[in-house]
């Protein structure tokens, strides 16, 4: 997987296909659990390529949300933000 500057819709797409096309090319679906980010979507598949693709990459997918709120993984950034802010 690679790691992006930015957390940008465009970035996040171009991750899932990383995932999709070269970590898992055998899979037939692949479950993701995801935090409620604004660029986790399959709309950001629409945003980043053309619609064939777009399209393809979110039958491949089967999206999870974490609950908005009191998620552990919302609570560890709270808590990994707090501590950078401290040094």
């Amino acid at each position: 997987m690679e790691v992006f500057e930015q957390r940008r819709r465009l970035e996040w797409a171009e991750g899932m296909r990383i995932v999709s096309d070269q970590l898992y090319p055998e899979a037939k679906k692949m479950i993701v659990v995801l935090d409620n980010l604004n660029t986790h979507k399959p709309a950001s598949f629409y945003e980043a390529f053309e619609p064939v693709e777009a399209h393809r990459l979110s039958q491949r997918f089967e999206f999870h949300h974490t609950p908005k709120q009191g998620s552990w993984l919302n609570m560890a950034e709270i808590e990994l933000s707090a501590l950078t802010r401290q040094t």
